[in-house]
């Protein structure tokens, strides 16, 4: 299914009655064909992740728009470059305020605010510092329009301010479930025990399918979420392996347990396993000196529990 999704950039298709997908013109190995901007409703229209700063892209929206229908709520899942940049000038064109769970340092976890206090610093995803809602949302409120209601789920992990958007049976999941990639988690901005915390949320509802931020739809979210979940804790336990070997560096530990990955995705791939390893910390199942510095070096705890 990944490889055949290969929808046209900038053009508008339908993927059920009242919502459809526009694919924003940024494809990356990190964005894979593009951002995926939805349109929900069929009078007054919301329009979920407008995506980058792209002139082509909000005029493809623009145009996406038929007679009688007007934009009234433009909703940003979560301040990455990728999905929130085109909120601002996509608000002055249409008059719709912008909605999100607030801007760049909302929902960040106590423990990465403590971390980058200390300097931890950021791995350079692309977060939009200068994102800021019109109104900001808060966890289980209820977003209504003509005809279309959106539970708000703070889904915070791949990023503090990450929302989910429930629709009926529907759930728009941005970057936090996709069916091409598992998503990147990137301390001080991306917290691994709050991504867990999070799929575990959404599996405690029965969805239909899943509409992701990058991607084509996944049609079977359960499934998926296990997945995703079983995937980390793979990896967790691939690192915790890795530390038998000694005291190691997250640069030496990545390319043990990354043995085959594409140069291209190496620095996001160090970025996940400092997630890890910073959730290890947490539970008392590695050491470090200091895990504040990028270039520390972890170890295995003698309290562990295994």
């Amino acid at each position: 299914m990944t490889a055949e999704f290969d929808p046209p950039i900038g053009t508008p298709e339908e993927l059920e009655a009242g919502l459809r997908r526009i694919v924003a013109p940024n494809p990356s190995p990190m964005t894979f064909r593009g951002t995926n901007t939805y349109i929900l409703g069929t009078g007054g229209l919301a329009v979920i992740d407008p995506g980058p700063d792209s002139s082509e892209h909000i005029d493809a929206i623009l145009q996406a728009v038929r007679p009688g229908q007007t934009i009234t709520h433009i909703i940003a899942t979560h301040s990455h470059r990728d999905h929130s940049p085109a909120a601002g000038p996509l608000s002055v064109q249409t008059g719709a305020p912008v909605y999100a769970f607030g801007d760049a340092m909302a929902g960040r976890s106590e423990v990465m605010q403590r971390l980058a206090a200390n300097g931890l610093e950021s791995g350079g995803e692309g977060v939009d510092h200068s994102f800021a809602p019109d109104i900001n949302l808060q966890d289980g409120t209820v977003v209504k329009g003509d005809g279309w209601a959106l539970d708000v789920i703070h889904t915070p992990g791949h990023l503090g301010n990450h929302i989910c958007l429930g629709w009926q049976d529907v759930c728009l999941t941005a970057d936090h479930v996709m069916g091409w990639a598992t998503s990147l988690v990137s301390p001080p901005d991306g917290d691994l025990s709050d991504f867990m915390a999070s799929c575990e949320r959404l599996l405690g509802r029965a969805w239909r399918v899943f509409y992701p931020g990058h991607g084509a739809p996944v049609t079977d979210p359960h499934e998926r979420l296990i997945w995703l979940m079983d995937h980390r804790r793979a990896r967790e336990a691939a690192i915790l392996n890795a530390l038998e070997a000694g005291g190691q560096s997250v640069s030496a530990v990545t390319r043990r347990v990354y043995t085959d990955i594409p140069a291209a995705l190496l620095s996001a791939a160090e970025r996940n396993v400092l997630a890890h390893l910073i959730d290890l910390y947490g539970k008392s199942r590695v050491a470090c000196d200091d895990i504040s510095r990028t270039d520390a070096e972890f170890r295995l705890s003698p309290s562990r529990h295994d």
